[in-house]
């Protein structure tokens, strides 16, 4: 079994109190499990993504600029990996097993090479991380299920707005794609 951990949008604008997307205190409870997942994920030999939103200002063409206010806009602090990720982030970055996405859409496999270089390396089981539980995770759950990945969901790992949102994502992950929640 070869794993690639998947760490989604643990950034400022969706977990620091004034961020433009900000699940806030759910998100902030996460930090530590984060990155003890990814430091444990990286001593073991896994690959490491980080897959964050890159939005450009003002763009009228991309439908999230309807649902949501700006946020994670290429150039800003906003896009900052959030806490004691972005350090960890700066001493393992240069090692050939991490690697740095930006995405457009909720799900890391959107419009990226996500998929093509998890096979190259041979992983058939993804492990996700991040925010938001029912929105980017869910989404990228939902694309690795249907492309034949293993799912294994960091339940401590994950938030989402609400509790509501979170436990209802908990819930799809285990018995509509078969992951593994730990």
């Amino acid at each position: 079994m070869t794993k690639a951990l998947i760490s989604i949008d643990y950034t400022y604008d969706f977990v620091a109190d004034d961020g433009k997307l900000t699940a806030g205190k759910p998100a902030q409870a996460i930090e530590t499990a984060l990155v003890d997942t990814t430091r444990k994920a990286y001593e073991a030999g896994d690959y490491i993504f980080f897959a964050i939103d890159a939005h450009d200002e003002d763009d009228p063409f991309h439908p999230e600029s309807k649902l949501f206010p700006p946020h994670n806009i290429k150039g800003t602090s906003g896009r900052h990996l959030y806490g004691e990720l972005a350090p960890l982030y700066d001493a393992i970055k240069e090692d050939s097993r991490v690697f740095w996405m930006d995405k457009r859409h909720y799900s890391a496999f959107s419009g990226t090479d996500l998929d093509i270089r998890l096979r190259e390396r041979k992983v058939d089981t993804v492990v996700l991380t991040g925010v938001l539980s029912d929105i980017c995770v869910l989404h990228t759950a939902i694309d690795a299920y249907n492309l034949g990945y293993q799912i294994e969901i960091v339940e401590g790992a994950i938030a989402a707005l609400t509790d509501e949102a979170h436990q209802f994502a908990l819930n799809h992950f285990q018995h509509v794609l078969g992951a593994k929640i730990i």
